[in-house]
């Protein structure tokens, strides 16, 4: 196998890997910051696209998944409330047996009983920045329309930037 071809397969298996469906995602989130200042995020949820701006410009973006019909993602001002780089979900997930073996996936516990001898496990949300009671941007999957149950669902990596760029107060728009 000649250099280029291990190259292509080495990036390939790297982005499954990462969850990253590009490698300019990867690349471009771990650029450093050109601007300094303080961060804000501007969502859109009509593009389905975030931005993350430093004293006014521009610094990045994001491909986004936001709240499918009946669970709309809030729209308005709202400023960073809690960060939590290991968030679990605490209505949407499994419910477990004592052995770890899912006994019924992807409950909503609210409407879903649980069943006998199970326990509720979280999905993951990594990155979460909480800018509404109950909502925030995280990584998750991105099927290139809404489907969330409201929050806004980013990829790994631009997550992460997200987070690491941001702190408690951070500013956040969301507009429709």
């Amino acid at each position: 196998m000649n250099r280029l071809s291990q190259f292509s397969a080495l990036c390939a298996a790297f982005m499954m890997v990462s969850g990253c469906s590009s490698v300019t995602e990867m690349v471009t989130s771990n650029l450093p910051e050109s601007h300094s200042g303080r961060p804000s995020i501007v969502v859109s949820l009509r593009a389905q696209e975030a931005y993350l701006h430093r004293a006014g410009h521009r610094t990045a973006s994001s491909r986004i998944s936001s709240g499918r019909e009946g669970y709309r993602t809030p729209v308005g001002h709202f400023h960073v409330i809690r960060k939590d780089e290991d968030h679990l979900s605490s209505l949407y997930g499994d419910y477990l047996d004592d052995s770890g073996r899912v006994v019924k996936a992807n409950v909503d516990r609210r409407r879903n009983p649980k069943p006998p001898h199970s326990h509720f496990v979280g999905t993951p949300m990594p990155y979460f920045l909480e800018f509404s009671p109950g909502y925030g941007l995280h990584q998750g999957y991105l099927p290139g329309v809404p489907a969330s149950h409201g929050c806004i669902r980013m990829p790994y990596w631009k997550a992460r930037q997200f987070y690491n760029a941001t702190r408690v107060g951070t500013p956040v728009v969301v507009k429709s």
